[in-house]
């Protein structure tokens, strides 16, 4: 956990300690189409961590979504994703509100954190493409004035290489910005994001994501 406990925190403070979505966001009612967002308190540069997997996330197999009353099953379908072994991740903070768009600002990695991949700007939303989270079904995107009008479960292996290089732009940053999330990541796993950083090793790709089904 990142607070310093030996220091007095208000309940408010402690709220921001402990969000595993970047602390300089907020959740704001963007429009009646869109519904609600995850926002940007802060200007929040390109390579900066935004969201960690941590403990507090739930992981559901499918027979276990499918075990649950049809309420559940619809709260699930609609802020979950799914990781490559077919599990559905149900985070536990405002991380389930980030908004899809073709254009996102931010992508995920194959290590189990998102990454800003250009800079975020106070009241920019911070956004993913929900082509490379395995959604079940496809489904017809707000019109960004992009090529890509609607996102398949496919996607990931259609557009990776796309989205590695953007990844590959931003990952020597990593290391030399303030990284508020640095405390959930693993010593190991951040060895591993400075080697590559360096260019000591290579990233893997963000294809290692995909689940196929099987």
């Amino acid at each position: 956990m990142i607070c310093k406990w030996k220091q007095l925190f208000s309940i408010h403070e402690i709220i921001l300690c402990v969000k595993m979505i970047h602390p300089k966001t907020e959740l704001q009612f963007i429009n009646k189409e869109i519904g609600y967002g995850v926002v940007a308190t802060e200007f929040i540069p390109a390579g900066t961590i935004t969201w960690v997997l941590d403990k507090l996330d739930r992981e559901f197999t499918p027979a276990e979504l499918e075990s649950l009353e049809p309420i559940y099953q619809s709260i699930l379908d609609t802020y979950t994703f799914r990781d490559n072994k077919g599990r559905f991740i149900l985070c536990w903070d405002n991380a389930r509100y980030v908004n899809h768009s073709f254009n996102s600002n931010c992508l995920t990695t194959a290590y189990d954190f998102e990454v800003a991949i250009r800079d975020i700007h106070v009241g920019e939303q911070l956004t993913d493409d929900y082509g490379y989270l395995n959604i079940p079904q496809p489904f017809r995107g707000i019109d960004e004035g992009t090529k890509r009008k609607v996102v398949y479960p496919d996607d990931l292996l259609k557009y990776y290489k796309v989205w590695d290089k953007k990844l590959q732009q931003v990952f020597p940053k990593i290391p030399q910005l303030d990284q508020p999330l640095k405390p959930l990541i693993s010593e190991n796993l951040w060895n591993l994001v400075s080697s590559i950083s360096e260019g000591k090793i290579m990233m893997d790709s963000i294809k290692n994501n995909y689940y196929n089904g099987d």
